[in-house]
């Protein structure tokens, strides 16, 4: 199957005729996590790192209306689920003085990133809409950085780069300078989804250099194909991911 028409399949599949958080046994779209039986030898040979301090930052990637909300219009089942996990988090961050940051999908109306227009996607998180806020229970503090990838029609899989859906030029975001100039070391990853844009930050923070940990009990994935959550945790886990 094409991957626009895997993509038309899991949104009418998942929108808006799933009831909040069912899990559809014949997609296996249910959000996947770390602490699975069948995944606790995920761990990479460094030593292993506590969770929060100065030198780390929180990055919580994409937890908008369009992923974590049941009625987005690219919801990932068990997405609204990964909120109250994420709040954890950031109280913890919070209490050790640790940097939080979210990133945004921010796109225009029209992208080649959209199926409409050529992509694979349906519309989803179009800068200024409801789709494209951050999810109404997921705790913020005021004074976390915030990072909007897309902004001019790019993929914005990563919360580091984005790329030319036409061209394939990258260009940075400004989250790595945001890190470097917090004298950051150490990133902790969690948000939506799995299998694309926590898969995506992760491994580029791997390749710029920091220590990475990801939550496994605060991601949910897509699951275009069934495998797609734990491949991606394996993905991250071999390329020196810490996965709690």
């Amino acid at each position: 199957m094409a991957p626009a028409q895997q993509v038309r399949r899991l949104v009418a599949t998942i929108h808006p005729q799933h009831p909040r958080g069912e899990h559809d046994p014949e997609l296996g779209l249910a959000g996947v996590s770390a602490t699975a039986p069948h995944l606790s030898g995920l761990r990479p040979a460094h030593r292993s790192m506590e969770r929060f301090d100065r030198r780390t930052a929180l990055l919580v990637v994409d937890l908008q209306n369009d992923f974590a909300d049941p009625v987005g219009s690219l919801s990932v089942v068990g997405g609204d689920a990964v909120v109250p996990v994420v709040n954890a988090a950031v109280d913890e961050a919070l209490a050790a003085g640790a940097m939080i940051v979210a990133t945004q999908d921010w796109h225009p109306e029209s992208t080649p990133h959209f199926e409409k227009d050529g992509g694979i996607w349906p519309v989803h998180c179009v800068g200024g809409t409801w789709g494209a806020e951050l999810h109404s229970d997921f705790a913020l503090p005021h004074t976390a950085h915030r990072v909007r990838k897309g902004v001019n029609g790019e993929d914005g899989y990563s919360g580091f780069t984005m790329r030319d859906p036409t061209t394939g030029h990258e260009v940075p975001t400004d989250l790595e300078d945001v890190l470097r100039d917090g004298d950051i070391e150490r990133v902790v990853v969690c948000g939506l989804a799995t299998d694309y844009c926590v898969k995506a930050t992760a491994l580029d923070a791997v390749r710029l250099g920091f220590e990475v940990m990801l939550l496994g009990d605060a991601v949910a994935a897509v699951n275009l194909s069934r495998e797609d959550g734990d491949e991606a945790l394996a993905e991250m886990a071999g390329a020196g991911v810490e996965i709690r």
